[in-house]
This record gives structure tokens, C-alpha cells and sequence, in this order.
């Protein structure tokens, strides 16, 4: 079912910050910010040669992420991201085995235009897993 990794997560209390500080300290190439209200936050990604890392910061005090840095208030990690081929099989097999689906259960399109859907972090050794159709 899952393919490659398409992204880590990271949650940051200030976007612009942190993306200083990849481009500054790392020399990293950085996307400008995309605004992705349904989701309730910004994000950034880091473009790297192999995978990407996201930055996330909320867009307000009712998006999950600001719930993540009132308990993490330095930020941290949010989420790894697997691509699927077919979300829709993906998540009626995960079902099947008793893995919790967040949110209504249906996918929604995430940063890069594609679907994804997110798996409760209780399921998977504590980590929040998001699967984005390929």
C-alpha cells in the first residue's frame, strides 16, 4: 500500500522564522507560503533531493495545529507523510484492520492538490500518519 515518503511535518510557532532559518543556516530551497484555510494553517516545504519537509504554523487559535503548540510551544514534529496510489482502496483496507481515519473519514485535498486523509496517531505507535494519492 504505502509508497515513498512525500514529507515530514514539522508544527512552528513562527513561519517566518523557521524559514529563515532553513534558507540562512541550511541553505535550503523553500517554496513561498501556501495558505490552506481548510486545514487551518500556512505551510512551506523545504524542497530536498529526495523528500520534503513541511512547515506548518496555524492560521488561528481553532486550526489542530495550534492546539499542538499550546503542548508544544517550540514546535516540533506534526506528521509523516506516505503517498498511496489510490486512497479511497487505502482507507478501506486500513478500516478493515481497525485503523481510525480523522476528521469525517473522507479525503480532502491537501497542499499539493491531491487528496489526503489522516490516520489517528494512537494506531501507529503514536505518530500522525497523512496519506496523499499519488
Amino acid at each position: 500500500m504505502l509508497g515513498k515518503l512525500n514529507h515530514v511535518a514539522i508544527a512552528v510557532p513562527d513561519l517566518k522564522v523557521a524559514t529563515d532559518q532553513y534558507k540562512d543556516m541550511l541553505g535550503a530551497k523553500v517554496t513561498a507560503p501556501q495558505k490552506l484555510v481548510e486545514h487551518g494553517v500556512t505551510v512551506v516545504f523545504i524542497e530536498l533531493p529526495n523528500t520534503k519537509v513541511e512547515l506548518l504554523e496555524p492560521i488561528d487559535a481553532s486550526s489542530p495545529i495550534a492546539s499542538f503548540l499550546d503542548k508544544n510551544p517550540k514546535g516540533g514534529m506534526h506528521h509523516i507523510c506516505y503517498e498511496v496510489d489510490d486512497i479511497d482502496a487505502a482507507k478501506s483496507q486500513l478500516i478493515q484492520t481497525g485503523a481510525r481515519v480523522l476528521g469525517d473519514g473522507e479525503p480532502k485535498i491537501g497542499a499539493h492538490g491531491k487528496p489526503v486523509l489522516f490516520l489517528h496517531p494512537g494506531d501507529f505507535s503514536g505518530t500522525l500518519i497523512e496519506l496523499e494519492q499519488v
